[in-house]
């Protein structure tokens, strides 16, 4: 099954037939491409520019950055220090730097103690925190409004989900995988699911994503030059009851170096992630979102650390 290109320019003229697509899609595979989203190309050219810089740093300069020194998933995960798929026995070929809502120190949130509530940790590079956080900015707000053609398309207010969305918890995650040693059972990123509501990624056009969309085999995802691979996550299809369809999805080890840029929504920390109305019988109970991807995160980490 192909993921589908949505066009997300057309929803303001046509909110209801583009809510109806984006919803087919994330019945079916669970997996879109989506264009006309309104992120500036020169925005993304300098995210993995910056991104091609930094990861070109030798380790000892990364290390001070280490995502093990943060309580609050922040900061640079070294190649090998990841299995997303634990069972295959092989730790994922791929180095990553994660970013989170910018806040300083002294944020009541962070004194507090909150939830996934911390500060970023940035490496002296000119231009790098300046560049992600206009990103990371950029994509919020697309990602926060994708939400309100789910809602159409489940038969709720448009705006059901901003309250949920107000300061959530989502992180924008720089990814490196280095060319392929040829080596048995090697990956480049195991297959999983993601943890949160969506993901919206870009891709620089080398092959290696695959999907598995439910009752299918492996399937390559073709890139669409300016699109987002937009994925749903674990915790909205649990929202959903199970209507919307978190995909299975991997990266195999790539002929040349492969970078991506994935940004991760989850919702409030307090939100109540429950099963919407109208979608049946609760398969699940409720939770909070940030007791769910605490949990997701021990799964992987054996303790609360990056996703």
């Amino acid at each position: 099954m192909t993921p589908p290109v949505i066009d997300w320019a057309r929803y303001a003229a046509d909110p209801e037939g583009v809510a109806r697509e984006i919803g087919a899609a994330c019945r079916g595979p669970g997996v879109f491409l989506l264009t006309g989203h309104g992120i500036a190309p020169s925005l993304v050219d300098e995210v993995f520019a910056q991104a091609a810089r930094f990861f070109a740093l030798p380790e000892a300069a990364k290390a001070p950055l280490s995502i093990l020194k943060s309580p609050h998933n922040r900061g640079w995960a070294a190649e090998g220090a990841e299995a997303l798929d634990p069972a295959s026995g092989q730790a994922d070929r791929k180095e990553a730097f994660n970013i989170g809502l910018d806040l300083a120190a002294d944020d009541p949130r962070v004194a507090a103690g909150e939830p996934f509530r911390g500060v970023n940790l940035w490496p002296d590079q000119p231009g790098f925190r300046a560049a992600m956080l206009r990103y990371y900015d950029a994509v919020l707000a697309l990602g926060v409004d994708l939400h309100r053609a789910f809602a159409r398309d489940l038969g709720l207010p448009e705006d059901w989900f901003a309250p949920r969305f107000s300061a959530p918890m989502a992180t924008l995650r720089l990814l490196s995988y280095p060319p392929a040693k040829g080596t048995p059972g090697e990956i480049g990123a195991g297959a999983h699911t993601d943890y949160g509501s969506v993901t919206l990624l870009a891709t620089d056009g080398a092959p290696g994503l695959q999907i598995r969309p439910r009752g299918g085999g492996w399937t390559d995802v073709a890139h669409v030059p300016g699109a987002f691979v937009v994925n749903i996550g674990d915790c909205l299809m649990r929202w959903t009851n199970d209507t919307y369809v978190s995909t299975p999805h991997r990266v195999l080890p790539p002929e040349r170096a492969r970078r991506s840029v994935a940004f991760f929504l989850d919702p409030d920390p307090d939100a109540c992630i429950a099963p919407l109305p109208g979608t049946g019988v609760p398969k699940y109970p409720p939770v909070t979102g940030a007791d769910y991807l605490r949990g997701r995160l021990a799964a992987t980490y054996g303790a609360e650390g990056p996703a």
